[in-house]
C-alpha cells in the first residue's frame, strides 16, 4: 500500500485553469499587503492627529480588505456559482428523497406547539377517530372508536397516524375539556311519530342518569372556563328539534357525561326511553 502511495501521487494534477487562479489569488494577496502597507505607512507620515491617525488606518484597512474579497469572488466567481449549485442540487435531492420525514417532523412541531391534544383524549383526524396512547416524533398512535362517528365503543384496532396529517387536515378534539364533556347525540323521528312524548322522555332519563354528577359537572365547568376566560356553558341535560327533511324531526340530546362514559350514559337513556314505548303513531299503535 505504501509502494502505491508516491504513484498515486504521481498521477495527481492540478489543472492549468486551477494554476492560474490559485497565481491570481497570490498576486492579489501579495498586492493588497502592500498597498496597506504603503497608505499606513503614508498615514502615519502625514497625519498628526492621534485620533484622526488611527481612523484613518482603520477605515483604509478595512476598505482594502472589502477590496480584497471582491477581488476573490470575481477570480474565484465561476468556480463559486459551479459548487453553489452542485450544493443547491444536493439539497433539492435530499428534501424530495425525505420529504415525508420532514413533514412529520414539522407536524410533530405544530401538535406539539398548538397543543392540539395530549395523551388520553379522543381526537378525529380525516378518517381516523380514536382514543390516543401513544406519539412521538413521526406518528401518533391511536385506539379505534367507532364503527362511524355516532359511535363510541373501541373496535380493538390500532391505528398509527403519521404526523404529515396534522399539517394538512384540521384535528377535531372530543377531550377538550378532559374529565367532563358535553356528549350530543340524535334520535331521528317520522313527523307522524309521537316525537313530542319521546323528547319529555328523553329529557326526563337524561337527568335521571346524570343526576349523581350533575353539581360535580356545573363546578368543574365553571373552573375551567374561569381559567380559560370562557362563559361557562350550561350543563343540564337538553333536548333541541331540527327538521333536516321534510317529514323527519330529529330530537338533538344533550347531556354532561364522565369522558369514558359516553357510549354507557347514550346507551342507557336510549334503553330507558324505549323500554316499553316505540312513540308510533297513534294509529299504527
Amino acid at each position: 500500500m505504501n509502494e502505491d502511495l508516491p504513484t498515486s501521487l504521481a498521477d495527481f494534477a492540478v489543472p492549468d485553469s486551477v494554476w492560474s487562479l490559485l497565481i491570481s489569488t497570490a498576486f492579489l494577496i501579495i498586492g493588497g499587503l502592500i498597498v496597506r502597507a504603503l497608505i499606513a505607512r503614508f498615514i502615519k507620515r502625514q497625519v498628526d492627529s492621534p485620533e484622526l491617525r488611527r481612523r484613518w488606518l482603520v477605515q483604509s484597512r478595512n476598505g482594502l480588505l472589502l477590496l480584497m474579497i471582491l477581488g476573490l469572488v470575481l477570480i474565484w466567481g465561476e468556480e463559486l456559482r459551479t459548487l453553489a449549485l452542485s450544493i443547491v442540487a444536493i439539497a433539492v435531492a435530499i428534501v424530495v428523497a425525505t420529504k415525508e420525514l420532514i413533514m412529520c417532523i414539522t407536524g410533530s412541531i405544530l401538535k406539539a406547539g398548538a397543543g392540539s391534544f395530549s395523551i388520553g383524549d379522543r381526537i378525529q383526524i380525516k378518517d381516523f377517530r380514536g382514543d390516543v396512547i401513544d406519539q412521538n416524533l413521526l406518528a401518533t398512535t391511536i385506539l379505534e372508536v367507532g364503527p362511524g362517528k355516532l359511535t363510541h365503543q373501541r373496535t380493538g384496532r390500532m391505528a398509527v397516524i403519521p404526523n404529515a396529517l396534522f399539517v394538512s387536515e384540521p384535528v377535531i378534539n372530543e377531550s377538550f375539556t378532559h374529565d367532563y364533556v358535553l356528549h350530543v347525540f340524535t334520535v331521528p323521528f317520522k313527523r307522524d311519530d309521537d316525537w313530542r312524548g319521546a323528547q319529555k322522555a328523553i329529557v326526563a332519563a337524561a337527568r335521571k342518569q346524570c343526576e349523581p354528577f350533575l353539581e360535580e359537572v356545573r363546578r368543574y365547568m365553571n373552573r375551567l372556563s374561569s381559567s380559560r376566560g370562557l362563559e361557562p356553558p350550561s350543563v343540564d341535560p337538553r333536548v333541541t328539534m331540527q327538521v333536516p327533511v321534510a317529514g323527519e324531526i330529529h330530537l338533538i340530546v344533550r347531556v354532561p357525561v364522565k369522558s369514558g362514559q359516553r357510549g354507557l350514559i347514550e346507551q342507557a337513556i336510549m334503553a330507558e326511553v324505549f323500554q316499553d314505548n316505540d312513540y308510533l303513531p297513534k294509529t299504527k299503535q
